[in-house]
């Protein structure tokens, strides 16, 4: 948010007069002593300046506070035995602890790992793929001959598919149970690294509180007395002998950071190794909840599904009865009607129709009128044929004669 500019005192006076005719003061935090100036703000109100919260300094805890007598009794007798005259021992100091550590980080990185339930992610995905195929509902087969015809065969492919799938869960449940151990082994394991790495840092520390030990004993005595006598004999012996002391002290005060540096590694070590163990814990406990709770539930709903296809197969076979029944009874009550009509029928007809004799009748009168005019036809060709014949022998007559004359 942007702020208020302040204004000098000493040019707001010098601009006050020029501007309270022409401009309205706009401040939330007015100054009485002196007419307001005008200053643009976006913020509605001015925030005070930000004072900084002072965090209350946490002092460390002393290093020797988890020792016991015993063991600050060991560093203090450790501490007399240290030579920083000695380069080697210098050079050595502590190494041996910074070994089991730098080895002990090494073997806690190869635990810190996803635990990886990948082949076990795949299994139940393909198992849920099946008990989604596993349907208890196929479609039964139609007609009443066609549905016992394949009843059986269908009970079969249900029963098949339950026994897959039973198999792939007891595969998943073996799977799952050797993780289990697995974990349950690598929680014990994490155990045992977490009192290692306890005794590591208390073995650093106990380093360290002797170096330092030595090395203020050192600097307070030794070292100022080798100084005193370099001046006093002015030899150059003397002093390259304090030189050197001096120097050693150096170097083994670095060494004693790099062991509190190799301490501090330790510190890190303990809750990496709790969360690890943490989720070890929360793996091996869901797991545990799969195999107790999950499984037999799948197992339960894999029953009930082939116990709900035998009920569904035996609902289909009573339904394909009834509808055959009724399917019979339907077409026998329509084929008794039938039947009973057309016997009716033919007990109230005569041996021979009226139709019948009707046309008998007809076709009777029509032969006999055909027949008579056939014959009046006949008889009035026969007429004509006589006539002619009496012509022609008229006419052959009358040309014989004129032949005689």
């Amino acid at each position: 948010m942007t702020r208020a500019v302040p204004i000098p005192h000493s040019e707001r006076n010098k601009t006050i007069m020029e501007e309270k005719q022409t401009a309205p003061a706009l401040t939330l935090e007015p100054d009485l002593s002196v007419p307001a100036v005008p200053t643009l703000t976006l913020d509605p109100e001015p925030a005070p300046p930000a004072q900084e919260e002072k965090k209350p300094a946490v002092e460390p805890e002393p290093m020797d506070a988890g020792l016991s007598p015993e063991e600050k009794k060991a560093v203090d007798e450790f501490a007399e035995k240290i030579d920083l005259r000695n380069s080697t021992v210098v050079l050595q100091y502590g190494a041996a602890s910074q070994k089991k550590v730098a080895d002990f980080s090494s073997s806690t990185l190869e635990n810190i790992r996803t635990k990886d339930l990948g082949e076990v992610g795949e299994m139940v995905t393909g198992l849920v793929t099946e008990l989604k195929s596993f349907d208890a509902t196929e479609e039964a087969p139609k007609g009443i001959m066609g549905f016992f015809r394949k009843a059986t065969n269908s009970l079969d492919t249900f029963k098949a598919k339950y026994a897959k799938v039973e198999t792939n869960v007891d595969k998943i449940e073996a799977v799952l149970e050797g993780h289990q151990v697995q974990l349950l082994k690598d929680i014990a394991m994490l155990d045992k690294m977490y009192e290692m790495n306890l005794v590591y840092f208390k073995e650093l520390t106990m380093y360290i509180l002797a170096g330092k030990k030595k090395l203020a004993e050192v600097r307070a005595n030794e070292l100022p007395a080798l100084i005193e006598k370099a001046k006093k004999s002015g030899l150059p012996e003397d002093a390259q002998a304090a030189k050197d002391l001096d120097d050693m002290c150096t170097r083994f005060e670095k060494k004693l950071y790099d062991l509190e540096l190799t301490r501090n590694i330790s510190v890190q070590m303990s809750p990496q190794i709790r969360l690890i163990q943490s989720n070890d814990t929360m793996m091996a406990e869901k797991i545990q909840t799969s195999i107790v709770n999950t499984i037999p539930l799948w197992k339960s709903q894999m029953v009930l599904a082939l116990g709900l296809a035998h009920s569904q197969q035996a609902i289909e076979a009573q339904r394909a009865v009834t509808d055959m029944t009724n399917e019979l009874l339907k077409k026998n009550a329509a084929t008794l009607k039938q039947g009973t009509i057309a016997a009716a029928k033919e007990s109230e007809r005569g041996i021979v129709d009226i139709e019948t004799l009707q046309q008998t009748n007809r076709s009777l009168i029509e032969t006999l009128d055909e027949v008579v005019k056939i014959q009046n036809e006949g008889r009035e060709k026969r007429a004509a044929a006589e006539t002619e014949l009496g012509r022609i022998e008229g006419e052959l007559k009358q040309k014989l004669l004129e032949l005689r004359n």
